[in-house]
């Protein structure tokens, strides 16, 4: 679980992506998507999901869950407390050994990956 992140992007960029993709099939992904929508950087009335800034959820057999995620820009105000935010409403989800926030910035986080909804909210659409 203690992998570095410059080795799964590097990894993953060989095979034409540029991260590992998210373990959607797993029991607990939903969940932890659900608790993710409930972060929200403070200076956008927008969660951090739909904002595009979680890349990728992977959760192990093990149930242990490791989460790469992005800011709007390296000068965010609130980038040393962010990860522990989503960590914070992670953890609580039953049945989930471990929870492991990385903060990643490649690719550079942009406005084409917020979802519709969060386009729509903030006047995009």
């Amino acid at each position: 679980m203690s992998q570095n992140t410059d080795n799964v992007e590097r990894e993953y960029k060989d095979e034409g992506q540029i991260l590992k993709p998210s373990t959607t099939e797993h029991p607990l992904y939903v969940k932890i998507v659900d608790a993710c929508k409930t972060v929200y950087d403070p200076e956008i009335p927008v969660n951090i999901y739909d904002l595009g800034l979680i890349y990728t959820v992977e959760i192990s057999e093990d149930n242990d869950a490791k989460i790469l995620m992005s800011l709007t820009a390296p000068g965010c105000p609130v980038a040393g407390e962010m990860p522990g935010w989503v960590s914070d409403a992670v953890k609580p989800i039953e049945g989930l050994k471990s929870v492991h926030v990385e903060i990643v910035w490649e690719p550079q986080w942009g406005m084409e990956m917020m979802s519709d909804e969060a386009r729509l909210e903030l006047g995009f659409m």
